[in-house]
């Protein structure tokens, strides 16, 4: 018989961990106009800078999966969160282009091979909890996204140096990642068991799903990483106000992940799908239309409330997919989070051929690609159906 209790706290450290996850990342956005001036850099230079936080993660990413086999899951988990924090204070020390690149590249593997493990470990608390709870996990990084950007808008504001305010960040950030990681499940693989390939193609059912994801990514990554840029350098923000828009992003992310699985279990993972492509959209255009900042504002925090559910309906359209959930699984989130990390280098060299405005109306049109493709997921409620509540009556307890 399952411990309920020890998979509820189970639940919340790896809640934590998201969170943790989260505010290493908001941390970072609010501060990209300090590294770039820090830098001395153009936006396309800051944009090919950002590009190597996509080539790190890309390497780095099959390795989570060796790395908790050799070490089991915990123990994993525990030292990739932790240098994931640590890497926050390594672009604040960027004095040029160069360093800056391999800074993010550092980065860029540690935010990926964190990312990797932690949401394993959801994908199985979710096993066990014998519901769905992905969204809930991810509205967690949002929150702690939230507070992270909420505290570099205030260092922001208060012109403090990025290198002071990271490493503060990260030392606090680092006791409570490892700590959280003290709950969380300890998955040992079977003495005989071969250890997980380096890299993987996903299978064909993973990739039309994987490209609702990568629309919805796109959007998240490039907000987060310029949206205070766009605020700043087209609407003549102060840092304080610009750094702000990234919070009301995150706000509105935050929330709609945190009810996010009521609301699919309401409306099903196609009409929310779908619903939030129209509010991305909307969003977007007030972006590049915007004349004043608070316009800017309110658009960047619609496309927080329209793609903010979407990757976790992806994880759960994967499971769903084929023969292979976690090799689908693994080949959404390849993608997905891959085009997160290559959309703030792309919108910079967008940026520096045209301008900012043009940037995010490409972000817009890929945000129309929710409303048309949301039908992808139409298997997964199918397959949820069939599921769900056979595994739910399997486990005894209360719910949490």
């Amino acid at each position: 018989m399952e411990d309920m209790s020890g998979v509820r706290r189970a639940r919340y450290a790896v809640a934590a961990v998201f969170a943790v996850h989260g505010a290493v990342t908001g941390s970072f956005a609010t501060r990209v106009p300090w590294i770039q001036d820090h830098a001395s850099l153009g936006a396309g230079r800051l944009g090919f800078a950002l590009a190597f936080t996509a080539l790190g993660a890309s390497c780095a990413m099959p390795l989570a999966g060796r790395i908790s086999h050799r070490f089991g899951s915990r123990n994993a988990l525990r030292g990739l969160i932790a240098l994931w924090t640590l890497s926050l204070v390594l672009p604040s020390l960027a004095p040029n282009l160069p360093a800056l690149c391999l800074a993010m590249f550092t980065y860029g593997a540690c935010a990926g091979m964190a990312d990797v493990a932690m949401n394993a470990l959801g994908v199985e608390v979710e096993r066990r909890l014998g519901r769905s709870v992905m969204s809930g996990l991810h509205g967690m990084w949002s929150a702690g996204a939230l507070v992270g950007s909420a505290a570099g808008t205030l260092a922001a504001h208060l012109g403090a140096d990025a290198r002071t305010h990271f490493l503060l960040a990260a030392a606090v950030l680092t006791v409570l990642g490892v700590l959280s990681c003290t709950w969380v499940p300890d998955i040992q693989p079977a003495e005989d068991e071969e250890p997980p390939p380096r890299f993987a193609l996903p299978p064909r059912s993973a990739l039309l799903i994987g490209m609702v994801g990568f629309c919805a990514v796109f959007a998240e990554g490039a907000s987060l990483d310029w949206s205070a840029v766009f605020l700043r350098d087209r609407l003549d923000s102060s840092a304080g106000l610009a750094a702000a828009s990234t919070t009301a992003f995150m706000l509105t992310m935050a929330v709609a992940r945190i009810a996010g699985d009521a609301v699919v279990n309401r409306f099903g993972a196609v009409r929310t799908v779908r619903a939030g492509g129209v509010l991305a959209v909307l969003g977007g255009l007030l972006v590049v239309l915007a004349g004043q900042p608070a316009v800017a504002m309110g658009g960047f925090a619609l496309m927080g409330l329209g793609i903010a559910v979407v990757v976790p309906l992806c994880f759960a359209a994967a499971g769903h997919a084929g023969p292979n959930p976690s090799q689908a699984i693994a080949g959404v989130a390849t993608i997905t989070y891959t085009s997160g990390l290559i959309a703030p280098s792309l919108i910079g060299g967008v940026a520096q051929a045209t301008s900012l405005v043009v940037s995010f109306g490409v972000v817009t049109a890929l945000a129309c690609g929710l409303t048309v493709c949301a039908g992808v997921l139409r298997s997964a409620e199918r397959g949820a159906e069939r599921e769900v509540s056979p595994r739910a009556a399997a486990v005894p307890g209360p719910r949490p």
